[in-house]
């Protein structure tokens, strides 16, 4: 947890710097492939998945060191070699969790938020779930657990294989020659987060891209078919919170609704997006039947709202960085109060973006939290003890951040409003 913790520190921040040359890249060949709302939705997915992984809120059916104690043959030392083999079962297990993630309906609500971007870009690469409360999976780690792998080399190759997958998540990228036959590259995951009927479900792999080729999913990008982004049935949001939850929400409500018994059992393991005939018809959602004229989700937004909502995001960072550096000495059990609260924080301000009034009052109460957090330990967690300043800051923002949220919520909002009646 600790480790994780600052390890994340350090990395974040080169995240934020290549999503950062990404943005003058594109300005400069002027194109338009980032959206500043859509970013910022991004960049707090990516929030609400760290604080939710570095809490570690999450059970696994089958631990990798139980799997190690109980079935290794043979225990490799630690070489080179070892890291290899552990990068290349990991490599092994994320196509296989990523291709059921696409073709069962209950999992496809562990990755739908990750695929819920209508744009392609590095900032969609943060939008990872917080819906994963279970871990299934650990199995697929057999063949390392076979070879004695350390459990130690697995924490370390792990997150770094995670990391690997950022930087293919771009348009600005083409082909890469010889490269195109051995890794996942930008051309390769463009096809898969399209919707295209020609790329549905294709190139699942993450690193290595010869098991979409051995096992039968691979395609390459045409250079006549332009993918476009998104899924099949819009989120419409911009709160990442929602988006995590919007299909399994879907699936419980199917299956109290439909009348037929066996419907309601295996809904959950039928292919991604089916649903039982009464209720399909009954409760129809929407779904793009042509991708091409499919006009995208967007909300009327300022250039000074889009930076204040940029100014929220980095705002909820830069607690992270407290949070991160300080984790062991924060504690249990107000390490959970402080990850709550950082999703009460982006939920409220992507309810704003969403274009909800009620945001204000989200707003409202997270910041007088906030406050009384700081009035009741006499700083913000314990921040004194480090950064004496710190909880001035933090106090400073949440008064600005009402009064800004109420700004944009009862007056920019109610003239766009104006506007769009007068058109």
């Amino acid at each position: 947890m600790e480790l994780y913790g600052k390890l994340l520190n350090i990395t974040v921040p080169f995240f934020l710097f290549f999503f950062l040359v990404e943005k003058i890249v594109e300005w400069r060949k002027g194109l338009h492939v980032i959206r500043g709302l859509d970013s910022v939705s991004s960049f707090s997915s990516g929030i609400t998945n760290v604080v939710k992984d570095v809490l570690g809120i999450s059970i696994t059916i089958i631990t990798y060191s139980w799997l190690v104690d109980k079935i290794a043959i043979i225990h490799i030392q630690a070489t080179i070699f070892l890291y290899i083999i552990a990068f290349l079962v990991i490599d092994f297990q994320g196509y296989w969790v990523h291709r059921w993630c696409h073709k069962i309906n209950f999992f496809w609500t562990y990755h739908i938020i990750h695929h819920s971007s209508e744009e392609f870009n590095l900032s969609c690469a943060l939008r990872q779930s917080i819906s994963t409360f279970i871990n299934f999976f650990t199995f697929l780690l057999i063949p390392a657990a076979l070879l004695g792998v350390p459990k130690e080399v697995i924490a370390i190759v792990a997150p770094l294989h995670l990391f690997l997958q950022y930087w293919y998540h771009t348009q600005l990228i083409g082909k890469m020659g010889f490269l195109e036959h051995i890794l996942v590259t930008p051309s390769h995951h463009r096809v898969h987060h399209a919707i295209n009927k020609e790329y549905m479900d294709k190139n699942l792999s993450q690193i290595f891209i010869f098991w979409d080729k051995l096992f039968g999913t691979f395609q390459q990008e045409l250079d006549d078919v332009k993918p476009v982004y998104g899924v099949t049935r819009p989120v419409k949001t911009w709160n990442p919170v929602k988006i995590n939850f919007i299909h399994l929400w879907l699936l419980i409500k199917d299956a109290w609704r439909t009348k037929n018994i066996k419907d309601k059992f295996r809904i959950w393991f039928m292919p991604t997006g089916w649903r039982p005939a009464d209720v399909k018809e009954k409760y129809p959602v929407g779904y793009i039947a042509d991708v091409y004229n499919y006009k995208k989700f967007d909300t009327a937004a300022t250039k000074t709202f889009i930076a204040w909502s940029w100014s929220q995001m980095f705002f909820n960072y830069f607690l992270l960085v407290y949070f991160f550096a300080f984790i062991a000495q924060i504690g249990k059990p107000h390490i959970f109060y402080y990850g709550a609260f950082v999703f009460i924080s982006i939920y409220a301000y992507t309810e704003l973006m969403d274009g909800s009034r009620y945001a204000f009052y989200m707003e409202l109460v997270k910041s007088l939290i906030g406050l009384f957090i700081i009035y009741y330990y006499g700083d913000w967690f314990f921040s004194s003890q480090h950064w004496p300043w710190y909880h001035y800051i933090v106090a400073a923002y949440f008064i600005i951040s009402v009064f800004a949220t109420a700004y944009f919520a009862f007056y920019e909002m109610k003239k766009s409003d104006q506007q769009v009646s007068l058109a």
